[in-house]
Parts: C-alpha cells; structure tokens; sequence
C-alpha cells in the first residue's frame, strides 16, 4: 500500500476503502474489460500474468473481465464462463496472485441478452431477451424469455457467484450496464413483457433483484456484491438516467457498491461510450455519477476517460464518486498508482486514449495490448527485460515512436545507447498526428517516449541526418534504423489546374486549400478524414473520396463511429469505393473500384493525398556491409502504424 505520507499530492485518491470484506487500499480501479487472453473459456497464465502486473503495480481494486452464467450468455467466441466448477482452479490462481499483491479482486457476471456479436463457430446464435425486440448493432432479432429460462439464468448467477466466492474472489459485479440483459428488463422499449417480469417498475426490476437474491444465498456475509449500470444509455431507446438511478436506489440494501457507466452495446452511436477515444473529455461521466452518489447509500463507483490520477483526485475531491475506473491508464502504464503515491507524476505513461491495441484488438479476437506499452498482454514474453552480457554501443537512427522504443529498451537492458534525430524534434509522424482535429492527445506518446529516454540515460543528438560516412566515424557495435517514411506520391495524370499536395503539407500549414477540396484516402485510417474534418473546420467544402468500404475502413470501431459523426455534422461528402485516377482543368476524375465506372468531381481547387507513405531506407545494406549488426523497426521496414512501429522497437532493442 502506498505510503500515506508520500500521497500528499493525491489524499483522496490514496485513502482506502471497506465494503464489507473487501478492503481497497486506495480508489483506484481497473474495471472489468474484455481482455482475449483466456483461448479455452478459462482463466490461464497469460490473464494471471496480466492482472499481477496491475495489481503490483498499485492497483487498488482489479474487476476481471465477464464471466458468462448461462450457455447462452456466450456473446463472443472467447470469453471466460463460470457454468461450472472447472472454472474454480484457474480464478484461485488469480486470486492468489492480485491479492498477493495487496489487492482487491471482483468478477464481472455476466449475459448480453440479445446482444451477441459472434459466435465461436461463425453461426449466427440464438439470442434471448425479455421479449422480441431487436439489436440494431449487431442486426439480432432475440426470442423472448421464457419462466424456465429466466430461472436457468438466475439460477447460472448464484452458481457463478459460488465459485468465485469458493476461488477466493472478493466480490461479484453484476453487469447491468451498456444495454445487457439486466438493463434490457430495466428498459420498458426493451422489455414488453405482460407477466411479471415486466410492466411497471416493480415488475421489470424483478430479474435483477431474484439475480442479487440468488448471489446473496450461495455466498457469505463477507463477499461485495455490486451493479454496473449506464446512467443513461444516450440512445432515444435506451434506458435513461432517471431509470436506471430509481432501479439502484429501490434495489437499496441489496447492492454494496453501484459502478457508474454510460451508453449501451445496441447502438453505434451509443457504443462508442463503451470505450470513449480521445475526442472525448477527460472524466466526462462523473457529473452523472455525482446524481447517483448524491441519491444512494453505497459507494458509487465512475469510469470514463478518467486518466491521469490527478483527475481521479479531483473527481473524488469533488464528492462525484468513491473510486475511479482507470483501466486504459492501466492497461498504459500498470505501475501507474505506485508512480502517483511517490509523486513521480512526469514519470507516468499517461494513455492517450487513440483504442487502437485495447478494445480495438478485442474487436479483432485480438489479445489486449497498447500502442505505446506493448508489453501489455505479453507479460508472459515481455514483462521482464533480460539484462545484457555484454554491453555495446548502439546507434538508433531515427526519433519517431519506433527509434525512441528501441533506444530505450535497448538501455535499460544495460547498453550504451545513443539516438540520432534529424530533425530538431523527436517524435516522427506522431508530431503530424497531434495537428488534427481533436487528435492533440496522441503527441503523449512523443511526451511519453522523451521521458523515458531520460530516464534510461539515453543520449540524444538532434539535427543530426546519418549518412554512411557518420556510421564508418562512429563504428557502434549495432545500429537500430528507425529512419521512417515518406508520403506516396503516384504518377497521377495532370495538367496542373488542381493544386495537388500532401496530407503533411495540409497539416504542417505549408498550402492554401481554398473553397473546394477532394481528400483522396487510400489507407482508410484516421488521416484522410481527420484532414478532412480540419479543412471543412476551416470553411472548405470537402468531398472525402475513400478507397474502401467507409471512412476509417481499418480504424478501431468506436474511433471510426465518432469521426463518422463528426464528418457528417460538418456536411463532409463521403464517397466509397474511390479510386483516385488523375485530374484536368477543375475536375478530379475517381473510378468506382467494384464497377469500374468513372466518378468526377467538378470545381476543385485542390486535391490532397492521403495515399499511404512509402519507406526511407538508404542505410541497411551500407551497414551490413561494413560488417556491423543492423536491426530495423517500424516505417522504414514497411510503413504501417504507430502501433507496429513501437513493438517493433521493443523487439529491436531486446534483441540487440
């Protein structure tokens, strides 16, 4: 537990908490969150390893992701179940090792009800729900409950209570939020039952209370029973705010503690609030915790966005809740509560929100990670570094996300590290990136990356391009290129009555657009639209015309809805299946790629591309040649993201 005395900067944040058996040493927690790391439906070394780090890391309160109750409960193909007692051994194991580490452990239980987004054999399954209303994001019609049914379920709840209660958990955390079963009784356009499960209040809160009934007789006295619920599912059919705080405060004595989200899993608008990106503001649903706070007994629980612990301090300071949900902050930086109660604040890897290698690696049955930590979910390989046998001095040639990884990996294993940037700032692309609308946040990861090459002692030339000759001069033992890419410029067909330039040369303030603009997006990422959100921000009409299905074709979902909002309030015109061909006079000339039909674009000022990069690499084979170790990462080996490059660095510097 943290040193009080040394938690002056944070004194809410670092108190503890009892409820009931369970004692949190301090407010922070890591909420429940789908991880893909479990590849049989039970708890294994690498999920054990992954919570251990966190909790180590200072964690206060560790929430495992669902546990599905029933068989029916099965919304993805690689989720943990506690249907039987064969799930007892693998959560002990867990249990063991977070509160070994002075931490506190609960469970999510779980069933989606009709949100099912696949099944583990490619079949569409078959969804229940209190009655036969529809998804619309996954498209799922579900059958309506029947009484056996409803009491399987209730019954699967006590049962998957029992075993983590016999596994040595703390405490249970039933799911009621983001427009799950729970949540689907509570919501009178969701739940059109007649019998008693439905109509008035009373009756639609029936389920959850024969839920926590069931949870109560199969555990003791001691284990904390919980709720997560959306306060507020911010869809026009979702259950609302007012709803969902009446269900807590009638539920009364029979919760410890209520866990405030907000938003459902039934739409795409409502979903994005399921993991909110980095245009949304920090610590944004503790105004709504603060009404449930204010109305109930219990501790009341918040997540989203919330950070830096310095906002988690101010929340709680504020009376809005009792802990705070940092998971990404987590997921980011596992030691980032240990870092908070020494004062060691600039050392913290704050998250930048960006989703791309946390939920957008679960949206891909991907293991967990982070863009700017991969060793997250690769603690198994990854977590400790393995010290030198001999120390070298290595060169890294070039600062961008991969370079800086590389440098500082390679130093804290032991070597004599030394990083060329040729430019006055280290940071690649990533300083490019920061430059769109709502984007400011991802320059953290250049933030980030300084510090810790300060901290491992990492010498750092600026204004430096390397040549050959410099590498002969210096002779290092290895060189780590990290030299970057370029933006792809095609031969285009032209006769310069459109101004055609570069997505950097848009971002680095270099170009006039003038009034009418066509973004031509071959990567289908964030920069076509986020170029083309700045230019409409800017008073141009835009026509973002995108080689693929959608704008933002390869992005993490949530990432992708909410530019897909933001494009359609600025009235930015979207064309799919656009290939660019050329232009001439006003006019940029497009071909539809499933049907080969031309597309035109009259009245253009200026076309700007967004055509991918290709890679820098001048140095390799002159290095290989002078008989020096050469190792790569990122763009220069092949131009992809800030994501690959950073692990890519991670593996250059382990392995030099």
């Amino acid at each position: 537990m943290a040193d009080p005395a040394r938690s002056a900067a944070f004194p809410h944040l670092f108190s503890p908490l009892q409820i009931r058996g369970a004692r949190l040493r301090n407010r922070i927690m890591s909420t429940g969150h789908d991880t893909v790391l479990p590849t049989d439906g039970t708890v294994n070394e690498a999920l054990v390893e992954y919570h251990r780090a966190r909790a180590k890391g200072g964690a206060g309160l560790i929430v495992t992701q669902v546990a599905g109750v029933h068989e029916t409960a099965r919304y993805t193909s690689h989720l943990l179940m506690a249907t039987d007692d064969g799930c007892i051994a693998g959560y002990r194991r867990l249990a063991e090792a977070v509160k070994a580490e002075g931490c506190a452990i609960f469970s999510q239980l779980f069933h989606p009800g009709r949100e099912i987004m696949e099944s583990a054999d490619g079949l569409l399954a078959v969804a229940y729900a209190p009655s036969s209303v529809p998804n619309e994001r996954f498209h799922v019609m579900p059958r309506a409950l029947t009484q056996p049914m409803i009491d399987e379920i209730v019954a699967g709840y006590g049962a998957a209570a029992r075993r983590m209660w016999q596994a040595g958990l703390d405490g249970v955390e039933v799911v009621a939020s983001h427009g799950y079963l729970p949540a689907q009784f509570l919501n009178p356009r969701v739940n059109l039952r007649s019998d008693g499960y439905g109509g008035d209040a009373a009756g639609r809160l029936r389920f959850l209370r024969e839920v926590l009934g069931a949870i109560r007789a199969a555990t003791d006295e001691t284990f904390v029973v919980g709720l997560r619920i959306s306060a507020g599912e911010r869809d026009d059919e979702g259950l609302t705010a007012d709803e969902a705080l009446a269900a807590c405060v009638a539920l009364g004595e029979g919760l410890d503690y209520v866990n405030v989200t907000t938003g459902t899993s039934a739409t795409v608008g409502g979903a994005v609030h399921i993991a909110p990106p980095m245009a949304f503001a920090p610590g944004y649903v503790a105004p709504d915790a603060a009404a449930f706070r204010k109305a109930l007994k219990v501790p009341v629980f918040v997540a989203g966005r919330i950070n830096q612990p310095q906002e988690a301090e101010a929340i709680l300071a504020a009376g809005r809740a009792d802990v705070c949900g940092m998971t990404r902050a987590l997921i980011a930086d596992p030691e980032m509560p240990a870092k908070a109660a020494r004062g060691a604040v600039d050392n913290i890897r704050a998250c930048i929100g960006c989703n791309q290698a946390c939920i957008g690696h679960f949206h891909k049955g991907l293991p967990v990670s982070c863009i700017q930590h991969p060793e997250t979910g690769r603690e198994l390989a990854y977590g400790t570094l393995r010290p030198v046998a001999r120390r070298k001095r290595v060169m890294v040639v070039g600062g961008g996300p991969a370079g800086m990884k590389a440098a500082v990996t390679a130093a804290r294993r032991g070597h004599d590290v030394t990083l060329y940037e040729a430019s006055a700032q280290p940071g690649g692309q990533a300083l490019l990136a920061q430059l769109l609308p709502r984007r400011a946040e991802f320059g953290g990861i250049v933030t980030n990356l300084m510090r810790e090459m300060e901290l491992a002692q990492v010498g750092l030339r600026r204004g430096v391009r390397v040549d050959a000759a410099l590498v002969a001069a210096e002779r290092p033992d290895a060189v780590i290129l990290a030299t970057g890419a370029v933006p792809h410029v095609p031969e285009l067909p032209t006769d310069g009555g459109v101004q055609v330039v570069t997505a950097w040369d848009v971002l680095r303030g270099e170009v006039a657009a003038g009034a009418r603009v066509v973004v031509a997006d071959w990567r289908c990422d964030w920069i076509g639209p986020g170029v083309a959100e700045r230019l409409a921000r800017a008073g141009s009409s835009v026509t973002l015309a995108v080689n693929g299905l959608h704008a933002g074709e390869v992005l993490p979902l949530y990432v992708r809805d909410d530019i897909a909002a933001n494009l359609h309030r600025l009235r930015v015109e979207v064309r799919p299946y656009a290939r660019l061909f050329g232009t001439a006079g006003d006019t940029v000339f497009l071909q539809h790629t499933p049907s080969g039909e031309a597309m035109e674009v009259e009245g253009v000022d200026t076309l700007v591309l967004c055509l991918g990069h290709c890679p820098v690499d001048d140095l390799s084979a002159a290095i290989e040649a002078m008989g020096i170790e050469v190792w790569m990462a990122g763009d220069c080996l092949a131009p992809r993201t800030a994501e690959e490059a950073v692990f890519e660095g991670l593996k250059a510097g382990n392995a030099v």
